[in-house]
C-alpha cells in the first residue's frame, strides 16, 4: 500500500504564467443590457435586419404567424409583452428552422375606450361636436398610442415590419372589412331583428359575448309568489292523490295557490310574460300555513331551508296534468295587471332556485328563445340609459339597479315576497368600462350562427386545426356549440359603419349588396369617415328603391360594426391582401381568453366567407399575475409597464423569464423570478465569454480539426451537443420554448461548465498552442458555440447577436441571418457515448473521495491528488483509460490498484464496517462484496513535486520546476 506525504511546493523564479494560453476576449463580462440592447436595435435598423432576413430566405418555404392586433390604448404592460415576445419566439425560431417568416404586426384601432377617452376630454363639447370631428380626434388618439406601443414592442426585441403594419382604421382595411360583410349578406348570414343583447347603459351600446367579463356583484336574491289563476281549470286534477285534490281546489278558490320563482334581477319582473318549467321534473305543492307553494320536487329541501319555511304538508302533482296546461295564461303577475303563460324550457335546472323560472323575453337570451317558440314579442320597458320607461310608471326614469330595492319593497307590501336576502355572485360586466350589464331587447344586426349549418362547419374546422395546448380545443369547441347569434351592430361613432340605408318614407332598413360595393370603393379611397361626411345618395346604388314602399329616398344608418368583426376580418384584409403573406396563416397566437374573442370571430368570418379556418395552428397562452397570484392591475400597483422592467433588467432577461415558464398556464412575475433568471442569464453569458476567450487564436478555416481527428472526450461532448440540437429543434417545432430553454440551460450548466470546460481547461491552457490536443478542444468549443448561439437567438436575440459578433470566422453580419446548424446523427456514436458514460460514473464516485480529502485538508485542489482504481468487468481494460481518467478527474495521477492493495482494502473495510473509510493518509471508497469489491477507489496526496506551470505533481528527476509535458511545450 502506498504511503505518500505532502512535499513543500517549490516557488518558481520564472514567469510561467505568461507561457500559458489563457482566455483572451474583448467580449464584455458585464452585460449592461439596458444600454447595450438599444445600441443593438439601432444596428439592426441600420442594416435593415428584417428585410435582410426575408431576402436570405427568399427561396425558402414561407411560414406565416398572423398577428392578433393589440388595442391602441396605453403603454405595453407585462401581459401584452408576454404575447409579443412569444410571437417573436415563434417568428425567430421558424426563421432559424429555415423558413421565410414575414411578420406584419397590427393594431386594433376602433372601439369604445378610445371614443370614451376622447369624449371625456371634450367634456360638454362632446355632445355638440360632429361625428366626423369626433372620429378625427379618435384617430389621432389611436395614432399616438400606436407610435408608443411600436417603440415598446421593438425595445422588447420583436422583429417585424413595424413601419408598415396593418391598422383596422386604414382605408384599405375599412374597405376589405365591408367586403367581408357584403359576402355574408350575399350568403344570407345577416338579419336585423329585435332580440335581447348585452347592453352597457354606461356606454349606451350593445355588446357581443366576447366583450363581456364576469365579476363579482351583489344582487337581491328573492323568492316571489305568482298567484295561480282560475284559468288553470280544475285544480283538484293536478294532485297525484285524488284525496288531496280538494285541498288544491279550495286553495285556488281562496287565492292561496302560488307558483314560486327565484330571481336575482328584481328589475326584470315588470317585463315578465311567463314562467318556465322543465318537462322532466316532478313538482309538488307545499302547504305552509294556509298557503300552497308549487316548486320542483328536487328543490323542496333547499327552498324550505333558504326561505325558512315550516312545511305542513307536501302534495305531489301529476306531471301530465301540468303538461296539459302548456302555453296557457294560468299565472297572475304579482304586481302588474296581466296574466302570464306556463311554458317549458330545457334551460330550467335543479341547481338553484325553485324549478320554476321567471321569464322576460326582452331581458334574457333563453327567455327570448322560449318566448319566440310560444309567440311572445319581447317586452323591454327600459331605455338605452338603463332607466325604466313610462310603461312602468311607478319607477319611470329610475336606473334599473337602483330600482331593485324599491321593487323588492313593493313585493313585500303586496304580500308576494316569500324571502329576500343579498346575494354575491358572478355577473356580466362590460370589459371596457367594467360596469354591470343588462340584457335588453333592441333592434340590431345579427349574424345567424346556424345559417347554412355554419355552427357545425365551424366545429368541423376547429377539429382540423392543431391546438396548443390540446385542451384549448375543447374550450373553443364548447363555446362554439353554445354561442348565440353574433350581435354585429354598435351604437358608437368610432368604428367601421354598417353601410345600411333606411327608407326616408317608411323607415325600412336594408343592406343592399350593390350599395355595399360602392361603399367599398369609396372607403378604399377616402376611408370610412366618408360615411359620416357624404350624403346617403352618394352611396345608394343606381336605381335602388325601398322594397317595402318603393321610395328612392334614403337615410344613412349610423351604427358601427363590433370591433371583433374588425379584427375577425383581418384574415381577409391582411392575410389575403398583403402580397408577402398568404391565406390561411400557419398559426395564430393569443391569450387563451381569445377563444371567445379573436379566435372565435376569425373562425366565424373565415368559415362563413371561405369555408375553412384561417389558421393551421392556434397557440394559447395564459395570463400574467404577480408573485402572490393576483391579477396585475395599475390600481394594485403590481403592473409596471414592460419597458420599465426592461430598462431595469434588460429585454433578454425578461424574454428568458418567459421562456423559462410554462406559457400555457398563469405566468407569475416579480423580482424573485427576475433575480433567479438573471443568474441563469449570467451563466449563459459567462459560459459564452469563456468559450470566446479560448478561441482568441483560433481560425476555423485554418485550425479546425476534422471530427475523426479529434480526441475522444471532445467527440463525446459533440455527441451531447447533437442530442441538444435535436431536442431544441423538436421543441421549437412544437412551440415548446420552455423545453428548448431547459435543454440549453442544462447543457450549459451541466455538460459544459461542470464537465467539459472544467476538464478541458488544462489542455486549453497548458498544452502547446498548436498542438492536436489543444486544437481538438478548440474545435469542439467552436462547434458548440456556433451551434449554441444560433439556438439561443430566438430567445435572447440581443445577446446572441452580440456573442456572434465575436465568434471567429463569422460569415454574415448577424446571427439572425443564419439557420440552426444541421444535425450530424453520425456523431451520436453509441459505443463512444457508452464508454464515456461509464467513465463519468467512475468520476462521480471518485469526486466523492476528492471532496472528502478536501474537507480533511489533505488536498487543496484535485491536482494535489492521485487516485487508485479497481473495477470489475469494465467496458475496456482500466489500463487503457488511465490517461482519460487522469484528465477527467483533474488529478495528477491515476493508477490501477494491485492485488496486494485490494487485500489491504478488504481488511480495512472489514474493520471499518463502512464503504467510505480513512487510514494513514489514504481515503477509500468501495462498493460490492467486501472480499472482492466491484469498485474500489484509493485517494492519496500526489507524490513528487508540483509543476510550477500546470500544477500537476511529477517525479521523473528531469527538472525541479517543470513536468515533462510543460518542458516539451516550452522547448517546442
Amino acid at each position: 500500500m502506498r504511503r505518500i506525504h505532502a512535499h513543500p511546493d517549490k516557488v518558481a523564479e520564472s514567469d510561467y504564467k505568461s507561457t500559458l494560453q489563457l482566455p483572451k476576449t474583448d467580449f464584455p463580462m458585464k452585460a449592461n443590457l439596458p444600454k447595450r440592447e438599444p445600441e443593438m436595435l439601432a444596428r439592426w435598423d441600420q442594416m435593415k435586419l428584417y428585410e435582410r432576413m426575408l431576402e436570405v430566405r427568399k427561396e425558402a418555404d414561407t411560414w406565416i404567424l398572423h398577428d392578433g392586433p393589440p388595442y391602441a390604448n396605453g403603454r405595453v404592460h407585462l401581459g401584452t409583452a408576454l404575447n409579443k415576445i412569444l410571437k417573436d419566439f415563434v417568428v425567430r425560431s421558424r426563421s432559424m428552422l429555415g423558413y421565410r417568416t414575414p411578420y406584419v404586426p397590427g393594431w386594433d384601432c376602433h372601439g369604445m375606450p378610445i371614443e370614451y377617452k376622447v369624449s371625456r376630454e371634450l367634456g360638454d363639447k362632446a355632445r355638440t361636436i360632429s361625428k366626423v370631428e369626433l372620429r378625427r380626434l379618435c384617430k389621432a388618439e389611436a395614432e399616438k398610442w400606436i407610435d408608443l406601443q411600436r417603440s415598446d414592442f421593438r425595445r422588447l426585441g420583436a422583429i417585424g415590419d413595424w413601419f408598415n403594419p396593418y391598422l383596422t382604421m386604414a382605408p384599405e382595411y375599412d374597405a376589405a372589412e365591408v367586403g367581408v360583410l357584403r359576402k355574408m349578406v350575399e350568403l344570407g348570414y345577416l338579419y336585423r331583428g329585435l332580440r335581447p343583447v348585452y347592453w352597457c347603459f354606461s356606454d349606451r351600446t350593445a355588446l357581443a359575448e366576447a366583450e363581456v367579463e364576469y365579476e363579482d356583484h351583489t344582487s337581491p336574491s328573492i323568492y316571489v309568489k305568482f298567484p295561480i289563476n282560475p284559468n288553470v281549470g280544475d285544480a283538484a286534477a293536478l294532485a297525484q292523490n285524488s284525496a288531496e285534490g280538494a285541498e288544491l281546489a279550495a286553495a285556488l278558490r281562496a287565492g292561496k295557490l302560488f307558483a314560486v320563482i327565484w330571481t336575482t334581477t328584481p328589475w326584470t319582473l315588470p317585463a315578465n310574460l311567463g314562467i318556465c318549467l322543465n318537462s322532466t321534473f316532478d313538482y309538488a305543492a307545499l302547504k305552509v300555513g294556509d298557503e300552497y307553494y308549487v316548486v320542483a320536487d328536487k328543490l323542496v329541501e333547499s327552498v324550505e331551508k333558504e326561505c325558512g319555511l315550516s312545511i305542513d304538508e307536501r302534495i305531489e302533482l301529476k306531471r301530465d296534468a301540468i303538461r296539459a296546461l302548456d302555453g296557457r295564461d294560468i299565472f297572475r303577475h304579482p304586481f302588474v295587471a296581466r296574466d302570464v303563460k306556463l311554458m317549458y324550457g330545457d334551460h330550467v335546472t335543479a341547481e338553484t332556485g325553485t324549478g320554476l323560472v321567471h321569464t322576460a323575453p326582452g331581458h334574457g337570451y333563453e327567455d327570448f328563445v322560449v318566448g319566440t317558440r310560444y309567440g311572445l314579442t319581447p317586452y323591454t320597458p327600459v331605455d338605452n340609459q338603463g332607466r325604466f320607461t313610462k310603461d312602468v310608471p311607478e319607477w319611470a326614469g329610475q336606473n334599473v339597479f337602483k330600482a331593485n330595492d324599491a321593487i323588492v319593497e313593493s313585493l313585500r307590501n303586496a304580500g308576494v315576497l316569500l324571502h329576500a336576502h343579498q346575494y354575491r355572485h358572478s355577473y356580466p360586466h362590460c370589459w371596457r368600462c367594467h360596469n354591470p350589464l343588462i340584457f335588453r331587447a333592441t333592434e340590431q344586426w345579427f349574424l345567424n350562427i346556424d345559417h347554412e349549418n355554419l355552427r357545425a362547419r365551424i366545429v368541423e374546422a376547429i377539429d382540423v386545426v392543431e391546438w396548443v395546448p390540446p385542451w384549448s380545443r375543447d374550450r373553443i369547441r364548447n363555446m362554439t356549440e353554445t354561442r348565440p347569434d353574433w350581435t354585429l351592430s354598435r351604437q358608437r361613432a368610432w368604428g367601421v359603419p354598417i353601410p345600411a340605408l333606411g327608407c326616408a318614407n317608411c323607415a325600412n332598413v336594408v343592406l343592399d349588396v350593390e350599395t355595399m360595393k360602392r361603399v367599398e370603393e369609396i372607403f378604399r379611397r377616402e376611408g370610412s369617415d366618408a360615411w359620416f361626411a357624404r350624403p346617403a345618395a352618394d352611396f345608394a346604388a343606381p336605381g335602388l328603391r325601398c322594397r317595402k314602399c318603393g321610395s328612392d329616398r334614403f337615410e344613412k344608418e349610423e351604427d358601427v360594426l363590433d370591433v371583433w368583426f374588425d379584427s375577425g376580418s383581418s384574415q381577409n384584409a391582411v392575410l389575403a391582401e398583403r402580397p408577402e403573406l398568404r391565406w390561411p396563416a400557419d398559426a395564430y397566437l393569443e391569450a387563451v381568453e381569445q377563444a371567445r374573442g379573436w379566435f372565435g370571430s376569425s373562425l366565424v368570418c373565415s368559415v362563413a366567407e371561405r369555408g375553412k379556418a384561417p389558421f393551421g395552428s392556434v397557440i394559447n397562452h395564459g395570463l400574467t399575475v404577480d408573485e402572490k397570484g393576483r391579477k396585475m392591475s395599475k390600481s394594485l400597483g403590481n403592473s409596471p409597464d414592460a419597458v420599465e422592467v426592461v430598462n431595469r433588467i434588460g429585454a433578454d432577461v425578461l424574454r428568458l423569464v418567459y421562456a423559462s415558464l410554462d406559457y400555457t398556464s398563469e405566468i407569475a412575475l416579480g423580482d424573485t423570478i427576475y433575480a433567479a433568471i438573471g443568474e441563469s442569464y449570467r451563466k449563459i453569458r459567462n459560459t459564452c465569454r469563456y468559450m470566446l476567450g479560448n478561441l482568441a487564436d483560433f481560425d476555423p478555416a485554418r485550425d479546425q480539426l476534422e471530427y475523426s481527428s479529434m480526441l475522444e472526450f471532445d467527440r463525446y461532448i459533440l455527441a451531447r451537443l447533437e442530442k441538444l440540437k435535436h431536442d431544441v429543434r423538436r421543441a421549437y417545432e412544437a412551440f415548446d420554448f420552455q423545453a428548448a430553454h431547459q435543454a440549453m440551460q442544462n447543457f450549459i450548466v451541466v455538460d459544459l461548465s461542470s464537465l467539459y470546460i472544467d476538464v478541458a481547461r488544462d489542455r486549453l491552457y497548458c498544452d502547446g498552442a498548436k498542438s492536436r490536443e489543444r486544437r481538438s478542444a478548440q474545435s469542439a468549443l467552436f462547434i458548440i458555440l456556433d451551434s449554441l448561439v444560433r439556438m439561443l437567438a430566438p430567445i435572447i436575440p440581443y445577446t446572441a447577436d452580440e456573442v456572434y459578433s465575436y465568434v471567429p470566422g463569422a460569415q454574415v453580419e448577424s446571427v439572425h441571418l443564419l439557420t440552426l446548424n444541421r444535425e450530424h446523427p453520425e456523431w451520436r456514436d453509441a459505443e463512444l457515448e457508452k464508454k464515456w458514460e461509464w467513465l463519468l460514473e467512475i468520476r462521480d464516485e471518485a469526486l466523492k473521495v476528492l471532496e472528502k480529502m478536501r474537507q480533511e485538508k489533505v488536498i487543496g485542489a484535485p491536482l494535489d491528488a492521485a487516485i487508485g482504481l479497481r473495477l470489475v468487468s469494465p467496458l475496456v481494460p482500466l489500463s487503457e483509460v488511465l490517461d482519460e481518467l487522469k484528465e477527467l478527474l483533474i488529478v495528477s495521477a491515476v493508477w490501477t490498484l494491485g492485488p496486494e492493495e485490494l487485500r489491504q482494502i478488504a481488511d480495512l473495510r472489514g474493520s471499518a464496517q463502512a464503504d467510505d473509510f480513512f487510514n494513514e493518509g489514504t481515503f477509500y471508497r468501495t462498493a460490492g462484496n467486501p472480499e472482492s469489491p466491484s469498485l474500489a477507489i484509493a485517494g492519496i496526496h500526489a507524490p513528487g513535486i508540483k509543476c510550477q506551470r500546470c500544477w500537476c505533481y511529477f517525479d521523473d528527476g528531469g527538472d525541479p520546476e517543470l513536468c515533462p509535458r510543460c518542458r516539451a511545450v516550452l522547448r517546442a
